[in-house]
């Protein structure tokens, strides 16, 4: 059952629920305000506080709101703000209002159902193009920066109500500007859904 949780004021942004809890942030629905009745809605991703001690896990949270700032796309979820606040690293994205593809998957599946071919053609295409996009795209200099997700899997398909498909979390992604390659022996990601590449620890 899931814990109640207490609204709370987090820097310029007010928590209204908590969305999810994984192995390294929280996820939550938040707004901001501002003059005039100004309001909006958007996405926080925090740090879960037993990792701000680790290097490691607060150097991976950085490089992915690096790489996700870069990246303008209808097809992949905007990033807004990062910062760090209260000792917390925080990345504040886009609300897409809707559901993951897994979820989609779970409920069709309970109900012995398949998704119509035209409705997963059309989600994996919107998402090739976004992930094209990510790969395609240059710097400043103009040097492609040639990033690989290396985490799709339908959680991080998002379907939005009014039918676009955004994809998310880069936070295991690899950009050609990174400076160090995975540990030799590390794989990171879900193993069902790697590329034969990613699985044998290869260049992907």
């Amino acid at each position: 059952m899931k814990e109640p949780f207490q609204p709370e004021i987090f820097g310029k942004y007010y928590l209204v629920d908590r969305i999810a809890v994984g192995g390294m942030a929280e996820i939550f629905k938040a707004k901001t305000f501002a003059q005039a009745g100004f309001e909006k809605l958007l996405v926080i991703k925090r740090i879960l506080t037993r990792h701000t001690v680790k290097e490691e896990f607060v150097a991976m949270f950085i490089d992915e709101a690096k790489i996700t700032a870069k990246l303008q796309h209808p097809n992949i979820v905007h990033t807004y703000d990062f910062g760090i606040l209260q000792g917390n690293a925080y990345i504040a994205m886009e609300c897409v209002e809707g559901k993951d593809t897994k979820q989609l998957l779970s409920k069709l599946s309970r109900r012995r159902k398949h998704l119509p071919e035209e409705f997963a053609v059309f989600i994996a295409h919107q998402m090739l193009t976004g992930l094209e996009h990510a790969h395609d795209r240059v710097d400043n200099e103009g040097v492609e920066l040639r990033v690989v997700h290396r985490d799709i899997s339908p959680a991080n398909i998002l379907v939005s109500y009014e039918g676009e498909v955004k994809v998310a979390d880069f936070g295991i992604a690899k950009a050609r500007s990174e400076a160090e390659d995975t540990k030799d022996g590390v794989l990171k990601g879900k193993f069902e859904y790697m590329s034969p590449l990613q699985a044998q620890g290869k260049k992907v």
